[in-house]
């Protein structure tokens, strides 16, 4: 393991988020706040509580993953694909560094930005509602887990991009759809049936579902699938990633 060459990577990316903190880091925190001012006092007028929680409380979990999975997906798809843009992607492959250093680098940097900032938002969140976390080491674990699956994503996405465009049409065209019908700012018990059955499909619900069990020891679906899911879909992404660097796909055209 090439220990050099991770951390030549992760300290070239957390060089660039602390040059650009503005966008990297307040303005996803100051959007996460104005959604939970409207989500959280607006909405939270008419709804109450939601499974004995209050409605304020009830969204925190939602929006902390809201942000994270996005942020993310960005971070690590816009830090892979620049040096792809620049052409010094080629330093890396003539490089005596293996895909999976490569990965941790860029993925790892993207993971630890999002983490930083959903830490912020969770900060934050304390300002404007009481919380009681249940489970805070789960809490922890269950966040870092998911930057890293997200932000594998995002590298993805980074690579097989061919310009900004494609860069942005994932994030904005899957990804937050998903994470708002994934049952960010509601029960999905609260759903029509036949959407109900629909949202069993979505893969960020069960990462939202379990997060907020960290939270308040509630869960949409059984824990067990929510872990499976969280699994298998870091085993897809690492298993791209392998694919792409083998073959030289989109890497080396």
């Amino acid at each position: 393991m090439n220990l050099y060459a991770i951390t030549a990577i992760y300290r070239f990316e957390m060089a660039r988020t602390f040059r650009t903190l503005v966008q990297s880091i307040i303005s996803p925190v100051i959007s996460t706040v104005l959604y939970f001012i409207v989500f959280g006092a607006a909405i939270g007028s008419g709804i109450q509580t939601i499974d004995n929680i209050h409605y304020s409380a009830f969204i925190v979990p939602g929006l902390i993953m809201l942000t994270v999975l996005m942020q993310s997906v960005a971070n690590a798809s816009f830090g892979i694909y620049f040096p792809k843009f620049l052409g010094t992607i080629y330093e890396h492959l003539s490089a005596p560094v293996s895909f999976l250093e490569i990965t941790i680098g860029y993925v790892g940097a993207a993971a630890t930005k999002s983490f930083i900032i959903g830490m912020i938002i969770l900060a934050t969140s304390f300002l404007f509602v009481p919380l009681n976390i249940s489970h805070p080491v789960w809490m922890l674990v269950l966040l870092l887990i998911n930057c890293i699956a997200f932000s594998s994503l995002g590298f993805i996405i980074g690579i097989l991009s061919n310009n900004f465009e494609q860069l942005n049409l994932v994030p904005m065209l899957i990804i937050t759809p998903l994470v708002f019908l994934g049952g960010s700012f509601y029960a999905i018990e609260m759903l029509p049936s036949f959407w109900q059955t629909v949202t069993l499909f979505n893969p960020v619900m069960y990462l939202i579902s379990v997060f907020r069990w960290a939270f308040f020891d509630v869960a949409d679906v059984p824990l067990i699938y929510s872990f499976l899911a969280t699994l298998v879909f870091s085993l897809i992404c690492i298993s791209v990633i392998f694919w792409i660097f083998k073959t030289g796909y989109k890497l080396k055209s």
